[in-house]
C-alpha cells in the first residue's frame, strides 16, 4: 500500500486493518516523510518506486497486489511497468498520468497550492480542506484524519522534494504496457486531481476497470468509506 504526497503510512487509517482481515499488508513511509530519510538530492517517482521494490525484497515478497493513492498511484504505475511480474493486481486511486496529457486542477486550486509554502502547517491544511473532502462528508470523519496528520507531521523539505518528483514524471505513453488487472478508482468531485484523469488511465490501461465514486473528493476513502472499501475488496478478491 503506497501513500500519497506528504502523508505518512498512518493515513491508511481504517483501510489497512480492513485489508489485514484478508491479506498480509505491507506499508511504509515514502522517502521524505515519516520515519524515512529526506536525503539531500532530488527525488524522482522512479526512485520512490525502487524504494517500494526494496521494501518488498526486505519483506520476502516476490509478487503482490499493489494499492497506490495519489502520488502513491504514480509510484504503483512505475512498479507495474518496471516489474510486471511482481504486481498481481493494481489499484490506482485518485491519481493521474502526469505530463501534458494530465488534466490539471482549476486556477483556484492551483493558486491555493502555490500559497501553501508560505503558510503555517495549520493554515495550509485549513486552506486545502475544501479540495480534499466532499462537502457532504461529516466533519467528525474529517477531524479523525486531521488528528492523524497532527500526530504525524511531515517536514516541508520532504514534501517539496516529493512534489518536484511528481511534476517531472509522466506515464501516458507507457500505460498500454501495464499487464496487471487494474482498478482505477476516483472521487467524482476531486478538485486536486480532477476525475478526467481517472478516465484517461482507464482508457489507456488494457481492460482496466473504472469506478467513479459519487459524493467523494480526493480523500475518497474518508468521504465514502463503505463504498470504497467494498469496491477495493471486491476487485482484489474476485478471481
Amino acid at each position: 500500500m503506497i501513500m500519497g504526497l506528504g502523508f505518512t503510512l498512518a493515513m491508511w487509517r481504517d483501510l489497512r486493518p480492513l485489508m489485514s482481515q484478508r491479506f498480509r499488508t505491507i506499508v511504509f513511509d515514502n522517502r521524505g516523510v515519516g520515519k524515512s530519510d529526506i536525503l539531500l538530492r532530488p527525488f524522482s517517482i522512479s526512485m520512490m518506486m525502487r524504494d517500494a521494490a526494496c521494501v518488498l525484497d526486505a519483506a520476502g515478497v516476490s509478487s503482490t497486489h499493489v494499492i497506490g493513492f495519489s502520488m502513491g498511484g504514480m509510484i504503483a504505475q512505475e512498479l507495474a511497468l518496471s516489474f510486471p511480474d511482481r504486481v498481481r493486481k493494481l489499484v490506482l486511486g485518485c491519481t493521474m498520468c502526469g505530463g501534458r496529457h494530465a488534466v490539471n486542477p482549476d486556477l483556484k486550486v492551483r493558486a491555493t497550492l502555490a500559497r501553501l509554502m508560505f503558510m503555517s502547517r495549520q493554515r495550509g491544511m485549513a486552506a486545502l480542506l475544501p479540495f480534499l473532502y466532499d462537502e457532504h462528508t461529516p466533519r467528525a470523519r474529517i477531524e479523525q484524519d486531521l488528528e492523524v496528520l497532527r500526530r504525524n507531521a511531515t517536514l516541508r523539505l520532504g514534501v517539496v522534494e516529493q512534489l518536484l518528483a511528481i511534476l517531472s514524471w509522466r506515464s501516458y505513453d507507457r500505460l498500454p504496457q501495464i499487464k496487471s488487472p487494474t482498478l482505477v478508482i476516483h472521487g467524482a468531485n476531486d478538485q486536486l486531481v480532477p476525475p478526467e484523469n481517472a478516465r484517461i488511465l482507464a482508457d489507456r490501461i488494457p481492460d482496466a476497470k473504472l469506478v467513479i465514486l459519487a459524493n467523494a473528493s480526493h480523500i475518497f476513502p474518508s468521504d465514502q468509506p463503505e463504498l470504497a472499501h467494498r469496491e477495493l475488496l471486491n476487485f482484489l478478491t474476485e478471481s
